[in-house]
């Protein structure tokens, strides 16, 4: 990681000049930590000399404290600030291990997961891998044999027994004591009655009437356990579509009478009939957040199913994020969102099916050359700078997608670009400009503005844009590094040095006019300009890129 510096001054002239709840700069000053930082420093550096200037206090305090944890009063600035804080103040840190995916970590020396019941799993940030212990143990799984077995039997609110309870590795046994019968993990055994002695005359009698009493009972045993496991399976669809926050996901559909005529909520019959019950031939793709399946509905509608492959509370809240937003969309740039199904521990995504792949793929897939011709790029890239413009402007609320990227447009049959994934997205008040948010987003595409300040604004979808330019443009991926730069960075300096050509692709030198690549080029710059308040609208870039697929007469 390199090393960077950020920092802040405070002056303090007069007492009275200091304000309570305001660290500005008077008394007292912040500076933001860009998240993924390992370690940091800190240390003070005085620019004036204080000795002359009576009742100063030269201590100083420096501290990490958690965003809204702390307001400062001018009583800080006194020598007790310590210990009326008592030594300290609230933190909340977050930690990954690494940058490798735990299939990476295993085959490397220090893997971190030593115990032997652990498991590893993708840290939330999407980078790194961090530890926890099998289903059954509890302990600490970065510890030799610091996963534990569980005792389920010492546990009976957690796992109930009504019978004999045997606890195993990972697990236990839950049975009926001898002379009685029953499901001792549900309800509490019945004892067994007692065998009649029948007369020997009576044999036949008894057999015939012991095998219909047996096979009755059987019968009787096989009733009850479908009635049971289906009023199982039901009660856990009700509890997921609770925990799944169905109810919320009901109303924010139903506030909007058009969203409510196009979202459905699936149930899980549904789709496992319109994916032959999840087959992992109908698996179309995995990323980050989950796996995407392909399914035929009962309506013949031929659809891409999102199941997501973790369930913390932050995932939950982006797959109702993403439903929410999507449900509120109605343009033909942005993938049509058919509806979802909170039935399972996994909730899913009913989307409709783009079947040409990503434009991440067209540019950079490994298989073949780009079929991609300029004009395409051109038309490409108006047609989602249009889509954004909508979220932006157009939309019934306005939404920042916040993770624009080229592995999130999909391209049709007619290589049409379609927007997706809004898993990110944020829904903005009608009164608001930015919105105070954990940073988010894939480098290479992350604005740095951004990422340093923490304030999502419309500029930040500018910026992630002018990278895609970048790409169009170059064929390029974004983390690819030039003499030491990113690509984007790079693309920039071959532009100001006027050595354009050496960075564009050979399709676009060839196909393309020089004043309209030129034109795009200088689009893209200024959409990654460091400052937002420097960069462009959405609007104004989707203008300037229908005026330039216009016929040659017509650009000036």
């Amino acid at each position: 990681m390199t090393p960077f510096t950020v920092g802040c001054i405070s002056t303090c002239y007069q007492s009275e000049s200091v304000a309570d709840g305001v660290c500005s700069g008077i008394g007292c000053c912040q500076s933001g930590i860009p998240k993924g930082i390992k370690y940091f420093e800190v240390g003070f550096n005085n620019y004036y000399n204080h000795t002359r200037v009576m009742n100063f206090n030269p201590c100083s305090y420096v501290f990490l404290v958690e965003q809204d944890q702390y307001k400062f009063t001018s009583q800080d600035i006194s020598d007790e600030f310590y210990s009326e804080h008592s030594g300290g103040v609230p933190a909340v840190l977050d930690f990954s291990i690494g940058t490798e995916s735990c299939g990476e970590a295993r085959r490397k020396a220090g893997y971190a997961c030593v115990s032997r019941n652990s498991v590893c799993s993708t840290a939330s940030s999407g980078s790194g891998y961090i530890c926890g212990c099998s289903p059954g143990y509890e302990g600490n799984p970065y510890l030799k044999n610091g996963c534990q077995d569980i005792d389920e039997c010492k546990r009976s609110v957690e796992y109930p027994c009504h019978g004999k309870c045997i606890n195993t590795p990972g697990s236990y046994k839950c049975t009926c004591p001898p002379g009685t019968k029953g499901n001792p993990t549900t309800f509490p055994c019945l004892p067994v009655p007692p065998r009649n002695k029948f007369p020997i005359v009576a044999v036949v009698s008894a057999v015939v009437g012991g095998t219909l009493s047996l096979l009755l009972l059987l019968g009787s045993c096989i009733l009850l356990y479908l009635i049971m496991k289906k009023r199982k399976k039901r009660e856990l669809k009700e509890m997921f579509f609770h925990r799944n926050k169905g109810r919320l996901l009901e109303q924010l559909i139903s506030s909007d009478k058009d969203a409510a005529e196009r979202t459905k909520i699936f149930t899980l019959d549904e789709l496992e009939k319109a994916t032959n019950n999840f087959d992992i031939t109908r698996v179309l793709g995995r990323g980050g957040y989950g796996t995407v399946y392909k399914g035929l509905l009962s309506d013949q509608r031929i659809v891409a199913i999102k199941r997501s492959t973790l369930t913390d509370r932050v995932e939950i809240d982006q797959f109702i994020n993403e439903v929410a937003s999507l449900s509120c969309i109605n343009h033909r740039n942005v993938v049509k969102l058919y509806g979802c199904c909170l039935e399972t521990e996994v909730p899913l995504l009913v989307y409709e099916f783009i079947p040409n792949k990503t434009l991440f793929h067209h540019l950079h897939g490994p298989d073949r050359p780009t079929t991609l011709s300029w004009e395409d790029r051109l038309r490409i890239a108006s047609e989602t700078a249009e889509a954004l413009t909508y979220l932006h402007t157009a939309a019934s609320i306005t939404i920042y997608h916040r993770d624009i990227k080229s592995s999130n447009i999909l391209l049709d049959d007619n290589y049409t670009a379609k927007v997706s994934d809004f898993g990110t997205s944020r829904l903005i008040p009608t009164d608001g400009t930015h919105v105070s948010t954990a940073v988010q987003g894939t480098f290479g595409y992350l604005d740095p503005e951004y990422f340093y300040t923490g304030q999502l604004t419309e500029k930040s979808d500018v910026y992630s844009f002018g990278v895609i330019l970048v790409e169009l443009l170059t064929r390029q991926k974004p983390m690819s590094i030039h003499e030491g730069r990113s690509l984007s960075t790079h693309f920039i300096c071959m532009l100001k040095e006027d050595r354009l050509s050496r960075v564009l692709d050979d399709r676009v030198v060839q196909e393309g006019e020089r004043k309209r690549v030129q034109a795009v080029a200088e689009l893209a710059e200024v959409c990654l300009r460091m400052r937002g308040s420097e960069r462009p609208t959405m609007k104004d870039v989707a203008t300037e890129l229908d005026r330039l697929r216009r016929p040659k007469r017509h650009l000036p």
